[in-house]
């Protein structure tokens, strides 16, 4: 089978592969039908993500169908729909137990597909703990508006769920890259007051305001005088950091309002330094660190309900044959492109 694979930082290339066969009892094999390209897997092309491993597939968002499953799994079947999770997780840990997927203590736990073992940028991928790590898509939802349910998604949704936005609250979010509108599609269920969104560059910028006309989109020059409009407390209640960059961390606490909440999304290619005199008196709770994927069932039925629509993300769609091009546009932000669908299977 055809399949991305992460040869040496800064080389990725597409190679044939044995198709994956189920190796332990709580294994799922899926054939993939539409994967996606994440900052993650640029991350790890940039030689930014020391646990990847060299000759592993990439690719962490996918849907598709599974094809078949080790005698211990009891949730899935061969031939259901299924979108895959970013993380596999026992289950059973300390911390799976308590929801914290992400530090899952299983030696494939945690951020694995597409890191440590073969990912899904592949016609075919095998999924351990598939029962955790698959969750079956409803009757009338489409495999692309299911697309990033298992990973950009669920990071919004994750994000939003532990910065505890109530109703009237202002939000600030920084970065409308597909994080950053997973997670504005996702705190607009908490029904805050008011979301504003900080976006540097012209054409998300322009995404934002032509499919979410009820958000306030700014630029970063725009940002001071607009928090101090909107914001009568000395910032934001709640600041949501998805851009990834030392600007926007800064901004993250600076425009949060006293005693608010930030949270950091993003993931950095470099240290970041918190200014704790300069920060002194404001009182914040951060909260930071890697999705707790374990959302999947809520939003595929958020998603059915017509509660949660991340269709327009996507932009491009490539074969699996010409995913080097869909790469290239992506990281290089051509052709105002969000998001990029690959169909992984051979016509």
């Amino acid at each position: 089978m055809l399949a991305y694979t992460y040869v040496s930082k800064g080389n990725f290339q597409l190679l044939e592969k044995p198709k994956p066969e189920i190796r332990d009892g709580k294994d799922a094999v899926v054939r993939v039908e539409l994967a996606s390209i994440c900052t993650s897997d640029l991350h790890i092309k940039h030689g930014a993500v020391p646990r990847a491993v060299p000759g592993i597939t990439v690719g962490h968002e996918m849907v598709g169908t599974v094809e078949a499953v080790g005698a211990e799994v009891t949730k899935v079947k061969p031939g259901d729909r299924v979108a895959v999770n970013v993380e596999t997780f026992c289950g059973n840990c300390f911390f799976c137990k308590r929801g914290y997927v992400n530090n899952c203590t299983d030696p494939d736990g945690g951020w694995a597909l597409g890191c440590r073992i073969d990912g899904g940028q592949a016609e075919y991928v095998r999924v351990p703990h598939a029962d955790q790590g698959l969750t079956v898509i409803p009757e009338g939802v489409s495999f692309e508006r299911a697309l990033f349910v298992g990973d950009v998604l669920a990071t919004g949704f994750w994000a939003v769920r532990i910065s505890e936005i109530r109703q009237g609250d202002t939000v600030l979010i920084l970065g409308a890259g597909p994080t950053g509108i997973c997670t504005l599609l996702c705190a607009r269920l908490k029904e805050p007051e008011r979301i504003l969104v900080c976006e540097k560059d012209p054409d998300r910028l322009a995404f934002v305001r032509e499919h979410y006309p009820d958000v306030l989109a700014v630029t970063p020059e725009e940002l001071p005088e607009t928090v101090k409009r909107f914001c009568p407390n000395g910032g934001a209640d709640v600041v949501l950091e998805v851009a990834g960059t030392s600007d926007t961390f800064e901004m993250a606490w600076k425009y949060a309002r006293p005693n608010g909440i930030v949270t950091v999304v993003a993931l950095y290619e470099e240290d970041q330094v918190l200014p704790l005199p300069r920060m002194y008196g404001k009182n914040l709770t951060f909260k930071t660190g890697g999705v707790d994927g374990c959302d999947c069932e809520e939003i595929l039925s958020l998603i059915a309900e017509g509660k949660l629509d991340t269709l327009p993300l996507i932009t491009h769609t490539y074969p699996l044959s010409r995913i080097e091009e869909a790469y290239e546009l992506f990281e290089n932000k051509k052709d105002r492109v969000m998001k990029t669908a690959v169909r992984c299977q051979q016509i």
